[in-house]
């Protein structure tokens, strides 16, 4: 069966995050993808490292499988020309580059590819004019503040999740775009900045900022609504346990062999738990303290309470893996969604820089086709 998105063509003209993990995000749904880099430097995310990986920074090829590659300089009219045409034959043009000295905005590849999904990505919208990187948005975008222990100082979150974030919502407008353009024939502007993507994740914290006028605070491992929901100590290392409603707390009162608190009156419901977070939080621990992390991980699992040691990446990865989630393809982390038909394409390698311009400008020059660069693994 093929992939998804067989037979669309992406130009990629975005670099660093947001853009190429939309794109790629495209192209394992079986898009082609065509990225278009600076002669050079390309992407700036190949200098990236360490680490490094196979051909460029890991960075770079953790966001540009399956993709490829064509330099193209726009100071060089025949370049530009090039670029243009390869817009015009897209079905989808990501950029998060201010390209309307180009000839390449909107306007201009609409005029000639009148039925083109164009999608822009901004730190702030397009009407702002600021330079965005993730770390900034976290910053004045609110994520911050509400990161990191409680009196102490902001912290980001530790990957780029606002760029994360905003990739979502790319891959989403452009997919509900393409699917208004069966209907109607028509092509769409998408527009998503970094901010908006930002704001919109924030979900209860917003919600809850709007209910009451108060900001948020920042209160470490800690649920701002829910307890116990939040990292507690063993006798050696932290646990998370994360009980979200009455009758997972009782389960795990009884596997902690403290049953009694379940029906104290100060957490006998969750608003009641939350008001009397200190003392639940200490009683709790003193249990805790009878046994290891992965002795409680186990024993609270068995009893249907969601509880997990704290782990590094390589950690999760392994978990991951005994749980039956294959999650790595061909030394990646795979696309992240499973569909009963299967219409995944066949990873390939991330490109070298221009590493298929040949291939690309014969595609457009009408020399054969541009199959996707899996299709033949």
């Amino acid at each position: 069966m093929s992939a998804a998105l067989s037979g669309l063509v992406v130009a990629d003209f975005s670099r660093v995050l947001a853009g190429p993990l939309a794109t790629m995000t495209l192209a394992d749904l079986g898009a082609v993808v065509v990225k278009v880099e600076r002669p050079g430097s390309g992407d700036d995310t190949r200098a990236w490292g360490p680490p490094w990986g196979t051909r460029s920074s890991s960075y770079f090829e953790g966001l540009n499988r399956s993709k490829y590659s064509i330099a193209l300089d726009f100071a060089d009219a025949d370049d530009r020309a090039t670029a243009l045409d390869l817009a015009g034959r897209a079905d989808v043009v990501v950029q998060n580059l201010n390209l309307t000295g180009f000839g390449l905005d909107y306007e201009s590849v609409a005029a000639v590819n009148p039925g083109v999904v164009y999608c822009s990505i901004t730190g702030f919208g397009a009407g702002a004019g600021l330079p965005g990187y993730d770390f900034l948005v976290q910053a004045v975008g609110g994520l911050m503040s509400i990161t990191g222990e409680a009196g102490g100082e902001p912290l980001k979150v530790g990957v780029a999740l606002v760029d994360v974030l905003t990739a979502k919502d790319a891959t989403i407008g452009i997919l509900a775009a393409l699917h208004r353009r069966r209907a109607t024939g028509l092509g769409e502007h998408v527009q998503v900045d970094l901010m908006s993507s930002l704001l919109g994740g924030l979900v209860n914290q917003a919600s809850g900022y709007l209910a009451t006028g108060v900001a948020p605070a920042r209160m470490g491992n800690r649920h701002p609504s829910i307890a116990p929901y939040e990292t507690l100590r063993c006798a050696d290392v932290p646990i998370a346990i994360a009980c979200g409603n009455d009758r997972q707390f009782a389960r795990l009162c009884e596997v902690l062999g403290v049953p009694e608190l379940a029906g104290d009156a100060r957490f006998t419901d969750n608003p009641s738990r939350v008001a009397h977070r200190e003392a639940l939080v200490t009683l709790l621990e003193a249990a805790l303290a009878a046994a290891p992390a992965a002795v409680w991980e186990e024993r609270l699992t068995a009893a249907g309470v969601a509880a997990g040691v704290v782990r590094d990446i390589g950690q999760a990865i392994d978990r991951a893996s005994a749980l039956g989630l294959a999650p790595l393809v061909d030394g990646q982390i795979r696309h992240p969604v499973r569909y009963g038909s299967g219409p995944v394409a066949s990873p390939a390698p991330p490109p070298g820089l221009g590493e298929h311009s040949s291939l690309v400008r014969d595609w457009l020059a009408g020399k054969g086709p541009l199959a996707h660069p899996g299709a033949g693994a």
